[in-house]
Formats: structure tokens, C-alpha cells, sequence
């Protein structure tokens, strides 16, 4: 059976989820731990940024949202609606800092780009893994995707990270559906 996590197991687990994610940007992991240890200190100083959200008040996945936020803000999360078009799609994916050196656009068929919003990023995914990256959804149990990228070889360790404070992740083109 396995042990609980405590406090500051899920703390511990949250800053190197913000240190995987966003490696240059150390200040992700300070916002993601200011959120944790001080929740209303955090939504106090991120106000304007947690409004969009309707969140004017600590909430149990704070962490997870600050993290989100902390990394759209630097351009490594792209967020998409779920009836997103797929070129809008292309285009924020293709402007992330963590966007892969090889461009896996070149192997997408034209109908690919007809699917709707979950089956067209789950094809992303899976265009993704073909050439050694990936992509994942940081669920915030809402009807967007907040959408990472990351190297392929790092998506289990990323799960795991997650599963601690009980955040759940999911892996575009890495199996079954989200929902």
C-alpha cells in the first residue's frame, strides 16, 4: 500500500513539476509555491490573472492553476477552448517556447485539420510522439485544454510529479481519450 503523501511531499512534487516544465524560468516554481504555502497572498497578488477564472478566493487546486497561469504567461502552456479551430490550434502550439526543433506539421494529412478540437489535439499527440516529443493536458476539470509540451521521455515522470498533489495530467495521442 502506498504511503500518503504529505504537504510537503506535494510541495516538493509541484516545484520540480515547474522546474520540468519551465527550466529558464525559475519564477514559475516561486508563484506555484507562493499559491501552495500562501494561498491568500497568491490570489491577492494574481488577482487580475485569477479573474478570468472566476476565482477571487483560495480554492483547492490553487497550485495547479497558478502553475497553469505562471506558464501562459511565459509561453510555454497554450489553453484552448473546446471547440477551438485546429489552424488556431497549429499556430499556439507552434509559438511555444518548448515547441519541438522538428516541425511535425510536415506529417499531418489535410483531413487531419477537420477533426474536432479533442480529436485534432490527440493527433497533434500522436504527430508529436513520432518525433521524440509530446504533449499534455494539465487538467483543471474544465471544458478547455490547458495544453504543455515537453520531451516524450519525460511524460511518465511529469504523470507521476502530478499524482502526488493529485493533479491530473493526460497525454495527447498516448492511448485512449481524456473524458
Amino acid at each position: 500500500m502506498p504511503e500518503p503523501h504529505t504537504p510537503e511531499d506535494a510541495r516538493a512534487a509541484l516545484a520540480a513539476i515547474a522546474s520540468l516544465l519551465a527550466p529558464a524560468h525559475p519564477d514559475v516554481a516561486e508563484e506555484v509555491l507562493r499559491a501552495h504555502d500562501s494561498p491568500h497572498d497568491y490570489v491577492d497578488a494574481f488577482g487580475d490573472r485569477l479573474d478570468r477564472r472566476g476565482i477571487d478566493e483560495p480554492v483547492d487546486n490553487l497550485a495547479w492553476i497558478a502553475l497553469i497561469d505562471a506558464l501562459d504567461a511565459r509561453g510555454l502552456l497554450a489553453e484552448f477552448d473546446w471547440k477551438e479551430d485546429a489552424q488556431e490550434i497549429r499556430s499556439r502550439l507552434r509559438s511555444l517556447e518548448s515547441r519541438p526543433s522538428v516541425d511535425p506539421w510536415v506529417l499531418f494529412d489535410d483531413e487531419e485539420t477537420l477533426l474536432p478540437t479533442e480529436a485534432f489535439l490527440h493527433a497533434c499527440g500522436r504527430h508529436y510522439r513520432e518525433i521524440g516529443a509530446a504533449l499534455a493536458v494539465l487538467d483543471i476539470e474544465s471544458d478547455c485544454y490547458p495544453v504543455v509540451g515537453l520531451r516524450a521521455a519525460r511524460g511518465k515522470e511529469l504523470t507521476a510529479l502530478a499524482a502526488c498533489p493529485g493533479f491530473p495530467v493526460h497525454h495527447l495521442g498516448a492511448g485512449s481519450g481524456r473524458r
